[in-house]
């Protein structure tokens, strides 16, 4: 058992490793915020209907999505609170902007 789950988070690490490090998360961290700020302005009960879908996932699967997208969900959490609107709109555009500034691929600060 012990080697099942050894491969299997040396197999995850280096997924998430190579995500990162080829820009792939970056892009699917702007889209993911993109589609966010789109239901924002456009379609709240998008962004409501997002996450309801996330609490109606079995509990397993609820930790699977908190922790690959943490910041977005983070963000979702944050907009369904009771706080005062500006203090959500803080909240969210933080989030988005340090995630997607987390994300950066290192090729973009090479210098020539």
């Amino acid at each position: 058992m012990e080697q099942v789950i050894n491969a299997t988070a040396t197999g995850l690490s280096n997924v998430a490793v190579f995500l990162a490090t080829s820009g792939i998360a970056f892009i699917i961290f702007v889209v993911l915020w993109a589609l966010f700020g789109w239901g924002l302005i456009w379609s709240q009960g998008s962004v409501d209907a997002a996450w309801h879908w996330i609490r109606a996932l079995p509990i397993v699967i609820q930790a699977v999505v908190w922790l690959l997208f943490l910041p977005v969900v983070v963000g979702l959490w944050a907009w369904e609170t009771t706080w005062p609107l500006v203090l959500r709109l803080i909240v969210v555009a933080g989030l988005a902007g340090w995630s997607v500034m987390l994300f950066l691929p290192r090729a973009l600060f090479a210098r020539p």
